[in-house]
């Protein structure tokens, strides 16, 4: 009982801990005052209204999302490929080819923002979106093959050999039977990446150059700039509500396609 009690008090103020600055975002974000400290002022929405007049905000905004886009699409593009490789066939190096393809889960982002950035200078590649663009889709390769991994693993073998004997050749038995049983894990990664590639400070710090992404823009206004305060974080809030909403899609399309091959719900996001 009393190892039970510990536990749930070390879970409690974990959660709070790691809950409590979220909380605070919003209602700092509301508070009619430029100075961020209780007792709060008043409730205001002008922080809010003064998003829409920041130029330098919305080209942050477009930069992030061209690259979160475009990031998203490449890596789960090539997480199918790994996928669908890893599950399907065995290959001599399948293990450490797909561990090192995983590496950057456990690498820390500087270390491989710093690797990059030697990299792409040495052969000759400047700095700005396509290079961040390149270090985005380097880190969330390895969350699209972990999503998509799931889908191809849980999907009935019987199907594709089914789709054979029906004259099907291996393209179009993809295309026509195992595509569309794995799209809600295709969405999945493509939400997670996005929002991971939207979220991503240091990568994009070390490789967008001259550039600013909306991170990277944020960083800025709050080292540089204490008068912006207020507006970041109502920016924070607005984030953190999109990011929220793309995860809860994204484990809505994981769950969707666990339920619709059959497989086994091991754990997600949410």
């Amino acid at each position: 009982m009393r190892k039970g009690r510990g536990l749930r008090t070390y879970t409690i103020f974990y959660l709070i801990f790691l809950y409590a600055p979220i909380v605070l975002l919003p209602l700092f974000a509301f508070n009619d005052s430029k100075i961020i400290a209780f007792p709060l002022k008043g409730f205001t929405t002008d922080w809010f209204v003064a998003l829409w007049h920041k130029t330098e905000l919305h080209q942050a905004v477009l930069k992030s999302l061209i690259i979160a886009v475009t990031t998203a699409v490449f890596a789960t593009a090539l997480g199918v490929f790994a996928a669908r490789a890893g599950t399907k066939y065995r290959f001599r190096g399948k293990g450490p080819v797909l561990g090192f393809i995983m590496l950057p889960l456990v690498l820390p982002d500087i270390i491989v923002a710093v690797s990059l950035l030697v990299v792409l200078l040495r052969i000759g590649m400047g700095l700005g979106m396509t290079a961040a663009i390149l270090g985005h889709v380097v880190i969330c390769l390895p969350f699209a093959i972990a999503i998509l991994n799931s889908a191809f693993s849980s999907l009935d073998q019987s199907l594709e050999e089914a789709a054979y004997d029906l004259g099907e050749t291996p393209f179009s038995a993809f295309r026509l039977v195992i595509l569309p049983l794995v799209m809600p894990g295709i969405i999945s990664s493509l939400l997670i990446t996005f929002t991971i590639s939207l979220d991503e400070y240091i990568i994009a710090s070390f490789l967008v150059g001259t550039e600013e992404t909306l991170p990277v823009y944020l960083f800025n206004q709050m080292t540089k700039n204490s008068r912006e305060i207020p507006v970041v974080l109502a920016l924070g809030t607005v984030l953190v509500l999109f990011s929220i909403l793309l995860l809860g899609i994204a484990e809505y399309f994981r769950r969707r396609g666990i339920a619709r091959t059959g497989g086994k719900d091991t754990g997600g996001f949410l």
